[in-house]
């Protein structure tokens, strides 16, 4: 019988999953960062309020041939906030990028030369930084993953470190979102 409850349990929440529309990109970012439109939210977003988040991005996909999906995290709060009524003005982004996901930032030319691919976070990083994000690249993690700033995406910043970054971004009243 449990056994029977339990397959019955997965089923229904397949079909349920099954019938959810899927997630679009946009506006902010028009080809990354796909979120739902959540029309019936009892906790209603304030949206006259500027929005500051900094995120802590340290993580990079085994398969060097996918999106950083925690770099696309900053992708869905624009998107997500955009389309809940907050002016993109009203949305200030930073992605502190260090640790396994320094590699992330090299430009095409040095991606393709360690993982024989163009590197798929550099449309998405640019579209970020078109937008009006600052991406902060670790100048610790820069020597320690071997990542020289000659070698890493134009227009991003190198820092000290992201310690030192991370808390200059909070002491301007930024918001960590680390996941």
């Amino acid at each position: 019988m449990k056994l029977n409850l339990f397959l019955l349990s997965n089923l229904l929440c397949a079909a349920v999953l099954a019938q959810a529309p899927d997630p679009t990109p946009g506006p902010v970012i028009k080809e990354y960062g796909a979120v739902w439109d959540i029309t019936k939210a009892t906790y209603k977003t304030d949206t006259s309020a500027t929005y500051k988040a900094v995120f802590d991005v340290m993580n990079s996909p085994e398969d060097k041939t996918q999106v950083n999906p925690w770099i696309e995290t900053a992708a869905r709060f624009l998107n997500m906030h955009a389309r809940a009524g907050v002016a993109p003005e009203q949305l200030q982004v930073a992605l502190i990028v260090h640790n396994k996901a320094s590699t992330d930032l090299l430009d095409n030319t040095h991606y393709r030369e360690r993982f024989g691919t163009d590197n798929p976070n550099s449309p998405l990083i640019k579209a970020l930084m078109d937008s009006g994000a600052q991406v902060v690249f670790c100048g610790q993690s820069s020597v320690a993953r071997q990542v020289p700033a000659e070698q890493i995406l134009e227009g991003v910043q190198l820092s000290l470190s992201a310690m030192t970054a991370l808390i200059q971004f909070q002491n301007q009243g930024y918001r960590l979102i680390k996941f």
